[in-house]
C-alpha cells in the first residue's frame, strides 16, 4: 500500500442485486482507483471445480482442489478481466450452473482462505488505492479499509435488477433464488455476509444507479479530505 495522500481502500459489501458491481466499477473509474470484483473470483474457482469434475457437494473434495487453479484478476474498472489457468473466464463464470453452485463452494474454509489471501495481495499492490466489492470485505478481507460501505435494497428491487441482467428470467424465481443465496451466504460459518460495525449503509431500493454512484463518490472524497 502506498502512502500517497489520495490512496484509499474502499470496501463495498452487500447481497447480490444491490448494484455493487455497477457502483464499484463507476466509483473506481471516477476516482482513478483500481477495482476488484471478489465475487468473480469465487465464481471462477467454482467454474474450475465444475469443469474439472470436482463434486461441488463434497466439501472435502473442494478443499483438496482449492489450491490448484491459477486465478488472475485484472483491476481496470473499464475492463475487469479474470482468467483461470490462463483462460478467459469472464463469460463462463456467469452461467446459471455456476450461480447455483457458488455458495456451496464459497462456504468451504480452504476456498475462502485461498481467495482471501489473493484479494489482500491485490489490494496491497494497488498504488493509487482500490475499490473492492464482495460480501465479507469490510468484516474479514480488509477490516482496516479506509471506508466501508454496505449496500442494501428490497428483495423485490434486487430481483427486478437481477432479472434484467439475466435475460428472460422470471422475477419471482429470481427473488426466491436471491433470498436462498442470502441465507446461505449469511449463514455460513466462515466469513459470512455481514455488515461491518463501522460501515456506512446505503439503501439503493429507491435510488437510481447514478444517485448511488454519486453518494459513494462523495463518501470517498469526504474520507480523503478528512485526512
Amino acid at each position: 500500500m502506498s502512502d500517497t495522500v489520495d490512496s484509499v481502500i474502499v470496501a463495498i459489501d452487500g447481497p447480490s442485486g444491490t448494484g455493487k458491481s455497477s457502483t464499484s466499477k463507476a466509483v473506481a473509474a471516477a476516482l482513478g482507483l483500481s477495482y476488484l470484483d471478489t465475487g468473480a473470483q469465487y465464481r471462477a474457482i467454482t467454474w474450475w471445480m465444475i469443469s474439472n469434475d470436482v463434486d461441488t457437494q463434497d466439501p472435502g473434495a473442494i478443499a483438496t482442489a482449492a489450491g490448484k487453479p491459477a486465478i488472475v484478476s485484472g483491476t481496470d474498472p473499464a475492463a475487469p478481466a479474470i482468467t483461470v489457468d490462463g483462460e478467459d473466464a469472464s463469460g463462463p463464470i456467469r452461467t446459471q450452473e455456476v450461480t447455483a453452485k457458488v455458495s456451496a463452494v464459497s462456504a468451504v474454509p480452504e476456498v475462502r482462505t485461498r481467495i482471501t489471501e489473493l484479494q489482500r495481495s491485490i489490494a496491497a499492490a494497488a498504488e493509487k488505492g482500490i475499490v473492492v466489492e464482495g460480501r465479507d470485505i469490510g468484516t474479514t478481507v480488509l477490516p482496516d479499509a479506509d471506508l466501508k460501505i454496505f449496500l442494501t435494497a428490497s428483495p423485490e428491487a434486487r430481483a427486478a435488477r437481477r432479472s434484467g441482467e439475466l435475460k428472460g428470467s422470471d422475477i419471482a424465481t429470481t427473488r426466491e433464488a436471491l433470498i436462498k443465496r442470502d441465507a446461505a451466504d449469511a449463514g455460513r460459518k466462515t466469513s459470512p455476509l455481514a455488515k461491518a460495525d463501522d460501515a456506512v449503509e446505503v439503501d439503493t431500493t429507491d435510488l437510481t444507479l447514478q444517485q448511488v454512484i454519486e453518494c459513494v463518490v462523495t463518501l470517498v472524497e469526504e474520507k480523503r479530505a478528512a485526512r
